[in-house]
């Protein structure tokens, strides 16, 4: 049998997991809590931008139009429908799986750039719907008022305390799913057509069919991420659901590493944090952040998280090279 990608670290990641489950009971302030909460949000945003660029090499520039369709659906029928949270979160994941699906069907006919262009278009009609759509979304207005979820465990969860752990559970099984895929056949052979469409199909891998169940959990894993997000908010505003939503979580995944397990999760920490202690330096942040891409770019294409792999490397086979000498 196969082992599964996420085996050898196994342990970092449950060491990481079980800190972070600690860190509530330490009662620190709000402003750490909040900032943690959003950073497990955008973080799994990022996970479902990596099933797409990171394994199959496609950039679907409408990411955070399914966000924003996760978080509306989260957020109509919780407030205008009278749904639970718990209902509706998982209909807005299957219904964002269904959307993405209907997209993949149409923009797999594309290819590179043009598929890239055409995902951005999509991206913009889908804020321009949710902007204008005024009985529905609430327009430029938004939509205010979304409850937390309520009624699980007898817990509050308008407490931030509390509603860390449905941020760290949502984010924990987004882990699970993607490390389950990366380390599977079809993760496999996402990756084998990411290096070449031609040769995948000359391998027997239907390209079609894997790139359209990729567009689908990416979809869905923003649908996710989306109703965890209108949940804590309870706001919500087409601004959220646009282009430059999309490329925030692409330099995310840039810094991190994309097609990395952990590289999501690092790249979203590291700006997410560094964006909040750079708030007084608003419109100089991005002065700051695009003369160090470029440098990450060019020393370290992979990321931060391919860094640390590529130096593990590194010091492996120079173990080796030492234990074949003295031998």
């Amino acid at each position: 049998m196969t082992r599964p990608a996420f085996k050898p670290g196994l342990w970092g990641w449950l060491a990481l997991f079980v800190l972070a489950a600690l860190l509530p009971l330490l009662k620190p302030g709000g402003y750490v809590l909040d900032i943690a909460i959003n950073t497990m949000i955008w973080a799994m945003l990022a996970y479902g931008l990596n099933v797409m660029l990171g394994y199959t090499g496609l950039l679907p520039l409408a990411h955070a139009g399914f966000f924003g369709i996760g978080a509306y659906a989260v957020g109509i029928l919780t407030l205008k429908s009278g749904w639970s949270f718990w209902l509706a979160w998982p209909f807005a994941v299957i219904l964002c799986a269904l959307l993405g699906l209907l997209l993949g069907l149409v923009a797999f006919r594309t290819k590179g750039d043009v598929f890239a262009i055409f995902t951005l278009g999509v991206g913009v009609i889908i804020q321009l719907v949710i902007n204008k759509w005024d009985a529905l979304t609430g327009g430029n207005e938004g939509l205010n008022g979304v409850p937390p979820p309520q009624g699980f465990l007898g817990l509050d969860f308008s407490k931030a305390a509390n509603f860390y752990y449905v941020a760290l559970a949502a984010l924990i099984l987004t882990v699970l799913i993607v490390a389950r895929t990366r380390g599977s056949v079809f993760g496999r052979s996402l990756v084998a057509i990411r290096g070449g469409e031609d040769l995948a199909r000359s391998a027997g891998i239907d390209v079609f069919s894997h790139k359209l169940r990729a567009m689908m959990l990416s979809t869905a894993l923003a649908g996710l991420a989306g109703g965890v997000y209108a949940a804590y908010v309870g706001f919500l505003g087409s601004s959220v659901t646009g282009p430059t939503t999309t490329f925030t979580v692409l330099l995310y995944l840039l810094v991190g590493g994309v097609g990395t397990l952990a590289g999501p999760l690092l790249g979203t920490a590291l700006i997410y944090v560094a964006l909040q202690f750079m708030k007084g330096l608003q419109d100089y942040q991005y002065i700051v952040f695009g003369p160090l891409l470029v440098l990450l770019v060019m020393f370290a294409p992979q990321g931060l998280a391919g860094l640390w792999d590529r130096s593990r490397l590194r010091r492996a086979s120079a173990r080796t090279e030492r234990t074949v000498d003295h031998a």
